[in-house]
C-alpha cells in the first residue's frame, strides 16, 4: 500500500513523520515523504531511505510581515505542487504531521476523497491541524487535552496514543560517549533547542565556557542548523562537542546523564520514552505558551526541573546543572518518573490504526 506522509518546516513536524514512516516501510508499505522547500526536511531527508517532494512552500512570518506579501503567489504554486504529487503517487492514505508542508496537501487528498489521517504533536494544536480536523478520518493527539482546542467531525476518529518516535534502543553510554570521542569518566550532559536552535539557550552555553563553569562534565552541544558556524568554535576536543542537530538522536541520549532541553511536545515525548532525567527550559513565545505547560507538567510529576528562560543564566550551570548531574538518587527519581509518561510504541499503534482507513475507503 502506498502512504503519503506531510509535514516538516522544523524538526517538530519531521521526526513524527520519520518515526511513522519507518514503522509502516518496516511493514512493506511504499512510503513517499512530503516536506517544504524551505523546512528543515530539505538538509534531513536526503540522508533517509525514502522518496521524498518538497513543496515551494513559506511560513507565515510575524515579524518581517512584509514577505508575507508573496503568500498569494506561494499559495497557487504549493497548491498546483501538492495536486501533482498525488496525481503522481495515488496514495491510498495520507497522513499531515503538521507544518506549512502538510496544508496543501492534506487538503487537496481531503477533497479527492482520499482517506486522511492528522498527528498532532502538542497539547496546543497548531493552525494547519485545526483547520483540517473537521474533514479527516482520524486524529492522533499526543496530549489529550488538545482535544478541547479541535472541532473535529461528526465521523472523525481521535485517539491519544501519544507521540510517534523513534523507539528507544540499546545503546552502550560508554560506547555513545566514545563514538563522540567524549571522554567515559566524566558526566556528561546533552544540551540542544531543537532543530532550529535556541539563541537563548546557545548564548548562555557560550558564556559559560567563556567563564569556565562548566564544571568537571562532558558537553554535546546541538546548538541548532542554522548556528553551527557561529558556535563550532567552541567545540574542545575530549571535552566539548559541538553539533547543528542530532539525527538520528539515539546516541546523543544514549551518552547523556542529564538533558538540558526546550520543551517542545517531540523532545517531552523523547526524554519520557528514553527515560532521561531532564531540566527543561520552554521558549517563552511559544504559541498558546505550551512549552512552560508540558515542562511545567512534567516538573509537577517529578520527571524533570523546570527553569524559566529568565533563570537560566551561566550562573545556573554550575548552581544547578552540574551539582544535579552528579546526584545519583535524584537523576534516578526524575529518570523513573519520566519513564512513567513514555509511549515509546506510539508510531506503531499509530499505523495500525490509521491502516484501517484502507479497509473503509
Amino acid at each position: 500500500m502506498k502512504i503519503v506522509i506531510a509535514g516538516g518546516g522544523t524538526g517538530g513536524h519531521l521526526m513524527p513523520a520519520l518515526a511513522l514512516a519507518h514503522v509502516a516501510a518496516d511493514q512493506g508499505h511504499d512510503v513517499v515523504l512530503v516536506g517544504a522547500e524551505r523546512g528543515i526536511e530539505a538538509q534531513i531527508l536526503p540522508h533517509h531511505p525514502f522518496r521524498f517532494h518538497l513543496l515551494p512552500m513559506e511560513p507565515i512570518y510575524r515579524r518581517a510581515w512584509w514577505r508575507n506579501l508573496r503568500w498569494p503567489l506561494i499559495a497557487v504554486r504549493a497548491w498546483r505542487t501538492a495536486g501533482q504529487v498525488l496525481r503522481d503517487e495515488r496514495p491510498a492514505i495520507v497522513i499531515g504531521t503538521g507544518g506549512y508542508a502538510a496544508g496543501p496537501l492534506v487538503w487537496r487528498a481531503q477533497n479527492a476523497r482520499i482517506p486522511t489521517a492528522l498527528q498532532e504533536q502538542n497539547a496546543f494544536p497548531g493552525l494547519t491541524q485545526r483547520w483540517l480536523a473537521r474533514r479527516a478520518q482520524q486524529v492522533h493527539l499526543g496530549f489529550p487535552e488538545a482535544r478541547l482546542r479541535l472541532s473535529p467531525g461528526a465521523q472523525t476518529q481521535v485517539f491519544v496514543f501519544g507521540n510517534p518516535i523513534t523507539p528507544p534502543g540499546a545503546v552502550d553510554a560508554n560506547a555513545a560517549r566514545a563514538e563522540f570521542g567524549l571522554s567515559a569518566e566524566r558526566r556528561t550532559v546533552l544540551v540542544f533547542g531543537g532543530s532550529q536552535g535556541a539563541r537563548a539557550i546557545n548564548e548562555t552555553i557560550a558564556r559559560v565556557l567563556e567563564r569556565g563553569q562548566l564544571g568537571d562534565v562532558n558537553l554535546l552541544w546541538g546548538t541548532g542548523t542554522m548556528h553551527l558556524e557561529r558556535y563550532a568554535p567552541r567545540a574542545v576536543p575530549g571535552r566539548v562537542v559541538v553539533r547543528g542537530f542530532f539525527d538520528p538522536i539515539g546516541a546523543a541520549y544514549g551518552a547523556a546523564d542529564l538533558v538540558v532541553a526546550r520543551a517542545g511536545a517531540m523532545t517531552v515525548s523523547e526524554l519520557c520514552a528514553w527515560g532521561k532525567p531532564s531540566v527543561l527550559v520552554p521558549l517563552p513565545t511559544a504559541a498558546a505558551d505550551h512549552q512552560t505547560f508540558n515542562a511545567r507538567a512534567l516538573a509537577n510529576a517529578g520527571a524533570s526541573v523546570l527553569l524559566l528562560e529568565r533563570e537560566f543564566t551561566p550562573d545556573a550551570f554550575p548552581k544547578t546543572v552540574v551539582p544535579l548531574v552528579h546526584d545519583d538518587k535524584r537523576l534516578d527519581a526524575l529518570a523513573q518518573s519520566a519513564r512513567s509518561r513514555g509511549h515509546p510504541n506510539a508510531a506503531r499503534t499509530i499505523v495500525a490504526k490509521v491502516l484501517e482507513l484502507s479497509q473503509v475507503a
